[in-house]
C-alpha cells in the first residue's frame, strides 16, 4: 500500500485530468478519494494513501516525473504447473515501498508466471519514470535467459524474454539478479496472496 506524499491539490488535478472519478472523505482526516484504473486512494492534508490491484493506475499520474534508481523484486506462482497462476512484484526506492502490486493471470507453468511477474514490474517502473534499475528474482531460469546465459527454447517463453528485453531498454541502466526466496518475501507473499483470493 504506497504512500505518496505530496500536494493533494496538485494530485487531485492531475487524476481529475487523467480521468478518475471521486467522492468525499469518510472522516475529518480524509479530504477526498479517488478511483482510477484499478486504484483506489485516500487524500489526507499532505499525502495519498493508495490501494487497489494496480496502485501505479494512480501512484504513475501523481508522480510522472520520479527518474532515480528503484529495485524492484518479482515472483510468479502455479498451482499445477500448469494450473492456477499469479504474479506478485515490489518497486523500492530509498524512501521505502514505492508500490506493489499482485494480479492472478489465469492459467500457467511456473516459468511463465514468473515472467509475467518480471514484466508487470517493468512495466510498473517504466510508468514511475524511473531510469536505473536493479531486479531481483528467485527464478534463475529467467534471469539466466533474459541475460542470454541460457538458451530460451519454449516459443512462449522466448516470446516473453523478447517483451523483457524491449522494457528493459527503457531503462538507462538495469541488473538481474537471481536471489534465494527468503530475500524475494515479498513479491512471494502477493502472489501467493493473489492465488488465494477466490
Amino acid at each position: 500500500m504506497p504512500v505518496v506524499e505530496c500536494d493533494v491539490d496538485d494530485a487531485r488535478e492531475r487524476l481529475d485530468a487523467a480521468g478518475a472519478s471521486f467522492s468525499e472523505g469518510n472522516s475529518e482526516y480524509e479530504r477526498w478519494h479517488a478511483d482510477l484504473g484499478d486504484a483506489h486512494a485516500v487524500a489526507y492534508d499532505d499525502k495519498l494513501v493508495v490501494q487497489g490491484g494496480t496502485p501505479t493506475d494512480i501512484t504513475a499520474v501523481v508522480e510522472p516525473d520520479r527518474g532515480g534508481r528503484v529495485h524492484a523484486y518479482f515472483d510468479g506462482a502455479s498451482r499445477g504447473n500448469p494450473g492456477p497462476a499469479a504474479v506478485g512484484w515490489v518497486l523500492v526506492s530509498g524512501d521505502g515501498i514505492v508500490a506493489e502490486g499482485s494480479e492472478r493471470i489465469g492459467r500457467a507453468t511456473n516459468n511463465q508466471a514468473e515472467y509475467e511477474a518480471l514484466l508487470a514490474v517493468l512495466e510498473a517502473a517504466a510508468e514511475f519514470g524511473f531510469d536505473e534499475i536493479e531486479i531481483r528474482g528467485d527464478s534463475q531460469l529467467v534471469e539466466k535467459q533474459v541475460k542470454g546465459a541460457w538458451d530460451t527454447n519454449d516459443p512462449e517463453l522466448r516470446e516473453k524474454r523478447v517483451r523483457a528485453r524491449e522494457l528493459l531498454g527503457r531503462f538507462e541502466d538495469w541488473s538481474l539478479t537471481h536471489v534465494p526466496r527468503e530475500v524475494n518475501d515479498r513479491a512471494d507473499e502477493l502472489a501467493n496472496e493473489a492465488l488465494d483470493d477466490d
